[in-house]
């Protein structure tokens, strides 16, 4: 199978990064984007400026590989989406060439005339990818590896709080978006609702804050699972990352100047439409009233759809890659920071495949750009034989200076230690680090 390309699912940072390494290490790579272009999804958000600078965002390989083009490495400034596409994901992308495949969704990924229950010469058949375009064209690439760098764009948390929608969700859903607003103009004058604790939920009440103070009757409210708001501010000069420390502290700001109304310990069960307004109802009962518009930022989940034919290893509660659930349960790491992780914790059952990226955090919010390059560039070494070089850590990450999730969800006094893990960046809407 030596003369099978490695296939990558997705064109978004880490997948190209991926491919830049596999193709630094001459090997045969095909990258499988179902955008248009690369990196759709940050393409997406891209009016959204992440909070890691610069030199935080691009990959040693995808640099190397530029450099004889002319390109020249941003070395200063918090860029946005946009301008992270435009400026480092683009150019990358073009020295790829014709390697990419744009517009071609994966529907599957199995091993040849073996579906999962088939033990019999598994391991020396050749991965099957199976793809679909734009017009609907089906084909099927042969693989000797696979990397997913899907994400986990396509697949966001409802607003109900056990996971599932809420009651009358679906049925409102052109009142409902999922997404960071771009063009909030339109809100002006009416009750919006944000639900969500992370940096997708404080940058959209920023965003819709301006709208409050320079429109009159425009209210916004922000609705927290949590039973506090302890952890929700960051941390202050203690965060190595600047930008995101000014994102909790304007979000304080806005909270104790009353231009935003923040409820704690609200957990939705149902939404009541009436004509072009909702009711939005708690767990407890409780109800926020007359509200024009819901923003539902409360993170994303992979979608494994198309690997149900591979055996995978994935974390029954994180459905992450289990190698590295340990290391990234919100649950545990409120404090301290997440460890690099490479091929060997990364490995599959299956083996030549590869999660990697947002998606191999599940619904950990605790993914950095710089985590998921090495994840790429130890996988890639992996594949290309170089095990010295796949075992090394080449990771240094910030300090955060930020908690993370865990701790008593009804805790009204919340908690925290010194040195918490880090908030995500990757194929979220996010303003990210």
């Amino acid at each position: 199978m030596s003369e099978l390309p490695v296939v990558v699912i997705g064109a978004g940072p880490q997948g190209l990064a991926a491919a830049a390494h596999l193709v630094e290490r001459d090997e045969n790579v095909i990258v499988v984007e179902q955008g248009h272009g690369p990196a759709a999804a940050v393409s997406e958000w891209g009016h959204v400026r992440l909070f890691s600078a610069w030199p935080e965002l691009t990959d040693t390989a995808a640099r190397r590989l530029l450099e004889p083009t002319g390109w020249s490495a941003p070395v200063s400034g918090y860029p946005t989406g946009a301008e992270w596409v435009r400026d480092y994901l683009a150019p990358l992308a073009g020295v790829m060439g014709e390697r990419i495949r744009y517009g071609t969704t994966v529907t599957g990924v199995a091993r040849q005339g073996r579906d999962k229950v088939v033990d019999a010469g598994r391991r020396s058949q050749p991965f099957v990818v199976h793809t679909v375009d734009g017009d609907g064209g089906e084909s099927r690439i042969l693989a000797r590896a696979v990397i997913d760098a899907s994400g986990t764009w396509g697949l966001p948390n409802p607003a109900g709080a056990d996971g599932f929608p809420a009651l009358g969700e679906a049925a409102a859903v052109d009142l409902i978006s999922y997404r960071i607003p771009a063009d909030i103009s339109e809100l002006a004058g009416s009750h919006v609702v944000v639900v969500g604790a992370g940096h997708s939920a404080t940058h959209a009440v920023l965003r819709l804050s301006e709208v409050a103070r320079r429109s009159p009757g425009t209210r916004v409210t922000w609705l927290l699972r949590r039973g506090s708001a302890a952890n929700l501010f960051g941390g202050g000069a203690g965060d190595e990352l600047p930008e995101r420390a000014a994102l909790g502290s304007r979000a304080r700001k806005v909270i104790d100047d009353g231009v935003v109304d923040l409820v704690t310990g609200f957990r939705v069960a149902e939404f009541r439409q009436r004509d072009d307004r909702l009711t939005v109802v708690a767990e407890d009962g409780r109800e926020v009233a007359a509200v024009g518009r819901v923003f539902a930022l409360t993170g994303f989940r992979p979608d494994t759809g198309m690997l149900r034919e591979l055996r995978i290893d994935l974390d029954p509660t994180l459905e992450a890659v289990a190698g590295i659930a340990s290391e990234i349960d919100p649950n545990i790491h409120s404090c301290g920071s997440v460890s690099a992780t490479g091929a060997r914790e990364l490995a599959q059952p299956e083996q030549g495949f590869f999660i990697i990226g947002v998606k191999s955090y599940g619904r950990a919010p605790t993914f950095l750009a710089l985590t998921g390059y090495e994840q790429a560039r130890s996988v890639a070494a992996h594949l290309a034989g170089d095990a010295a070089a796949a075992s090394r850590n080449e990771l240094a990450l910030p300090a955060t200076g930020v908690c993370g999730g865990s701790g008593d969800f009804d805790d009204d006094a919340g908690g925290c230690c010194a040195a918490p893990a880090v908030l995500q960046i990757g194929a979220r809407p996010i303003a990210v680090g």
